[in-house]
């Protein structure tokens, strides 16, 4: 087979303690799925099925990397999530087939103009102008998943400039990681090198050019990420 042009290079993200590269394929993410922030967006808490938007492996800012602040906004904001890394295919599973689809978990921040986001909401348009952009999905090394606790056991955190912004178990989501996967899985094939970003707990704000993002991944075998913004 002849390839027309050189396909795209692919995103790898390294994985904790081990000579391993993780090749990023497509990047899903949740919205609404821990209750405090659901309030603090001033939308319903009442459990509904889940929503999902997604991004491009080419955004995704990897560990050692800055963040440019992008041009167009004035109100950037960080969410940190838990970040479930996928190893099989998966089509209309079972949910007893979940945990054989997990390779590991990492860290993540969805970044977000929201200032941009609220317009696209407002008019009733997608959210891909306030969402998709350069660096706007960072993430930490990943952590095997037989090195890791269960996905409700895991806490994350974030703060900016050492001042914690946001901290919360993940038992606390609406919807479980197991339910995410398996209801995703219902209607998008998923395959080996995806990410699922799990959605952010309440404490979301504002960020700045010089600002410094730290999140955790909590557990004794702990990831984090850092990126300062630019």
């Amino acid at each position: 087979m002849n390839w027309v042009f050189k396909p795209s290079p692919v995103v790898g993200c390294p994985v904790l303690n081990q000579d391993l590269i993780f090749p990023v394929n497509n990047i899903y993410c949740v919205g609404r799925n821990y209750r405090d922030h659901v309030l603090e967006m001033g939308s319903n808490p009442d459990r509904e099925s889940p929503f999902f938007f997604q991004k491009i492996s080419e955004i995704l800012l990897l560990p050692g990397n800055s963040l440019d602040y992008p041009d167009n906004t004035k109100d950037l904001h960080h969410e940190v999530e838990l970040v479930v890394a996928i190893s099989n295919d998966g089509y209309k599973i079972k949910i007893s087939e979940v945990k054989n689809m997990i390779f590991g978990y990492a860290v993540g921040v969805d970044l977000t103009k929201r200032d941009i986001q609220k317009k696209a909401k407002d008019s009733g348009r997608p959210w891909l102008s306030g969402k998709v952009f350069y660096g706007s999905a960072a993430i930490s090394e990943i952590v095997l998943k037989n090195e890791s606790l269960e996905p409700d056991k895991l806490e994350i955190s974030l703060n900016v400039n050492g001042e914690i912004r946001q901290r919360s178990g993940c038992d606390n989501m609406i919807w479980s990681v197991n339910e995410i996967i398996f209801l995703l899985s219902q209607t998008v094939p998923l395959g080996p090198g995806d990410l699922i970003y799990t959605g952010t707990p309440s404490g979301v704000g504002k960020v700045k050019k010089g600002d410094i993002v730290s999140a955790t991944l909590h557990q004794d075998n702990s990831t984090t990420l850092s990126f300062q913004i630019e």
